[in-house]
């Protein structure tokens, strides 16, 4: 569709931004709106509330200053007036006139000049004056302003954006094309597609500010709902369409039963009895299985997964499992080999990773296509095409946020085989929000009880300044026959080439210095260190002094001859070959190393009950999931263990609600919460991760129960009621094909995973 304002030029401009309809355009919705009906005056400012205001522009200044250039804009109303300053403002400089009308949008704070108030970087824009267009003047004045985030510089800002969409939708008027039902909208009461769009974008005298400003209002909760509605109906189709299709049907005999028993190391609490249970149901079905496996750290989920191995395995197919990390899957490796050991059985199993010599991946290729490897742990070589199962029952995929949607899509679908059973694990609690966006095609089990024995974690938060205490610590739990974990933030110096950084970035970026810490934070240090009342002050490096970053290299070799002199101190990072991680990772597990200084690598899985203390230094740039997977690998046997988040002086206010959400709680569940709603979902995994969708309108925290809503509405209009009056309920015949090509056209372009419809 051909849309005035938009030639060849801009038409590139706007399909980097993933503009590349009339519709995606009129799904482009303001991030805010400005009442411009009743614009603020002057003289009813308060400070610490955030305005918008038009005034006359009074005088402009750039002041170069010793540290930066600052822009100064003077605006007034009558005999009131209120500074406006940009640092680093030359690009403004030359861009104001005396007498010119400006909108500003911001936090007013306190003046000491002649002004009483000021804004500090303030959102602008120049409204219209006796010059230009009635069109333009009727879009920015005396009415509610819709503000847009700029496609493309300045030519493309929120002027452009109002004049180009406004006339977009007079074109349309009484043309916009339905995509949901009329009789769900009516009893959903909201409003067509046409009538939401209109309003989403140029508002209604009279529509309520905190209902625009918080997408709640009629208008956005129709476009909202109609996106998650049409998500939620396509993994629906996936899930109806997985149900058609033909697996493997496992029997559970008594043979298969005892098998299952033999290698369990423990009895099975009753959360993995309940959760196995779901798991083989499952596996019984001709359809093949589709589940999610969600468990806090340390719930036993490994051991879960094992036994539905073993039902494959008894079945007389392969099973095969699939981890993020080469540690991980050397881990899973030896542990597996370790607990089979126990079975009267001779299971075969077979490791396959990136770093393998060359003859060995030959080898162990073999093995996997004869058929004589049983069980196969790897990494994401299991993937590669040369890769060939000979009769592929079970796939299990550890810590799946690693790998992405369509990673496991290929997992599944390898050549000339049969649709294997698949059980997706992760130990990171996802909220279920995100599960029902992400993982909304697979059925979920949670594992909600620890195995008997784990004591809780003792959590501390410890300024930098006392790491001497913190050491001394580490000392007297070594005595006592203990091992202790150190993680830094990056292997050696603050380079940016380091894959363990990208996980420690603190996401509000540069960090603020922090305000007073409570007297209920020193007194629970103090519960760890018993002067820690006295010494907290006295030991906090000077407000305002940068802490430099410290690294595993160099504080392994500064401990190892400085405060941990005399214990037997160890380095593990990324950048070490596969062969010495492993040999690190067994000398630390069989005892033969007090302390293990780490990145991040040691992150996910690592099971050491020996191990009772985790130091994080530089814990501030660590974000929650990755904080708590840390704390999850002491914690592991039956002895108290401790965590120290240990921090700097300069810390954020986003990191310190971090750091008291993990003194406060060990509930993964909890803090996976927290952390969706601190990070929002794009970051939520730490990278943006393949097969996570890219809403144009929803956002998943805020707009949780309309997701709720879709999902119920989505199963409802999948599969309607044979009786006529429910059937009439969700739509003619004319309106459900026309859901289900929107569907289909919608599913495709955007997501890409499934043919639908």
């Amino acid at each position: 569709m051909y849309v005035r304002g938009v030639g060849p030029r801009i038409a590139e401009l706007l399909a980097a931004k993933n503009i590349q309809t009339a519709e995606d355009l009129l799904y482009h919705l303001p991030f805010r709106y400005e009442d411009r009906q009743n614009p603020r005056s002057l003289d009813e400012l308060k400070p610490g509330e955030t305005a918008s205001i038009i005034a006359e522009v009074r005088g402009a200044a750039l002041l170069r200053t010793r540290r930066m250039p600052i822009f100064e804009l003077t605006i007034g109303q009558g005999r009131h007036a209120l500074k406006c300053l940009w640092f680093h403002g030359t690009y403004l400089n030359g861009k104001f006139h005396a007498g010119q009308i400006v909108a500003v949008y911001g936090k007013i704070e306190p003046s000491r000049s002649t002004t009483n108030f000021k804004m500090i970087q303030p959102q602008w824009e120049l409204l219209p004056d006796a010059s230009d267009d009635a069109e333009t003047r009727l879009l920015e004045v005396g009415r509610i302003t819709p503000v847009y985030e700029s496609l493309g510089g300045s030519r493309l800002a929120s002027r452009w954006q109002r004049r180009v969409i406004f006339q977009l939708l007079e074109t349309m008027r009484g043309a916009v094309p339905e995509c949901l039902p009329y009789a769900m909208l009516a009893r959903l009461d909201m409003p067509t597609r046409e009538i939401a769009l209109r309003e989403a974008h140029f508002p209604r005298e009279g529509t309520v500010m905190t209902q625009l400003q918080a997408f709640a209002t009629p208008a956005h909760r129709r476009l909202i709902f109609e996106e998650l509605f049409f998500l939620e109906l396509g993994l629906e189709l996936k899930r109806r369409r997985m149900r058609e299709r033909v697996g493997i049907s496992f029997a559970t005999t008594d043979k298969v039963r005892e098998a299952v028993r033999e290698v369990l190391p423990f009895h099975p609490t009753a959360a993995q009895k309940r959760t196995l249970g779901e798991i083989v149901a499952d596996m019984r079905q001709p359809n093949p299985m589709r589940r999610l496996l969600q468990g806090d750290v340390g719930s036993g989920k490994t051991i879960v997964a094992l036994q539905a191995m073993i039902v494959a395995i008894e079945n007389g197919y392969q099973a095969a499992l699939m981890a993020p990390t080469e540690i991980l899957a050397t881990q899973h490796f030896l542990a597996a080999r370790k607990l089979l050991e126990r079975s009267s059985r001779k299971y075969r199993v077979v490791l396959l990773t990136g770093s393998l010599d060359d003859d060995r991946k030959r080898r162990t290729r073999g093995l996997i296509n004869r058929g004589e490897a049983q069980l196969v742990i790897g990494t994401h070589a299991l993937i590669e095409e040369k890769v060939e199962f000979d009769r592929l029952g079970l796939v299990v995929v550890d810590e799946q946020h690693r790998f992405g949607v369509l990673q496991r899509f290929k997992l599944m679908k390898k050549p000339n085989q049969p649709e294997p059973d698949v059980l997706v694990m992760t130990a990171t609690p996802i909220p279920r929000t995100l599960a029902l966006s992400l993982y909304g095609d697979l059925d979920v089990s949670i594992l909600d009880e620890l195995p008997p024995g784990r004591t809780p974690i003792a959590t501390r938060r410890v300024p930098d300044g006392r790491a001497s205490e913190v050491w001394d610590f580490v000392r007297k739990q070594v005595a006592q026959g203990r091992q202790a974990y150190i993680v830094y933030p990056v292997i050696e110096g603050a380079r940016d080439d380091q894959p363990e950084l990208d996980f420690s970035r603190d996401p509000s970026g540069e960090a603020q210095a922090p305000g007073q810490r409570n007297d209920a934070r020193r007194e629970k240090t103090a519960d760890l260190f018993p002067d820690a009342a006295s010494l907290s002050r006295r030991n906090t490096p000077p407000k305002g002094k940068t802490t430099e970053l410290k690294s595993a290299v160099e504080m392994h070799e500064k401990l190892r001859t400085g405060p941990l002199s005399g214990l037997r101190v160890a380095l593990l990072h990324g950048r070490l070959d596969a062969d010495e991680k492993e040999v690190i990772m067994r000398r630390f597990h069989r005892g033969e190393i007090d302390v293990l200084v780490a990145t991040t690598v040691i992150e996910v899985g690592v099971d050491v009950p020996n191990a009772t203390v985790m130091v994080v230094e530089h814990a501030e740039r660590f974000g929650l999931a990755q904080l708590h997977q840390l704390r999850g690998r002491v914690g592991r046997g039956a002895t108290k263990s401790y965590c120290i988040l240990m921090t700097g002086n300069r810390v954020s206010p986003e990191a310190e609600e971090r750091l008291e959400a993990m003194v406060r709680t060990q509930d993964g569940f909890e803090l996976a919460e927290l952390d969706l709603a601190m990070r929002g979902p794009g970051e939520f995994f730490g990278t943006r991760q393949a097969g996570l969708p890219e809403f144009r309108v929803a956002n998943l925290v805020r707009d949780r129960k309309l997701l709720e809503l879709a999902k119920y509405e989505a199963e409802r209009f999948a599969n309607p009621s044979p009786e006529k009056k429910d059937r009439e309920s969700e739509g003619t015949e004319a309106e459900r094909s026309r859901v289900w090509a929107r569907l289909k056209e919608a599913w495709q372009r955007r997501y890409g995973l499934v043919e639908a419809g």
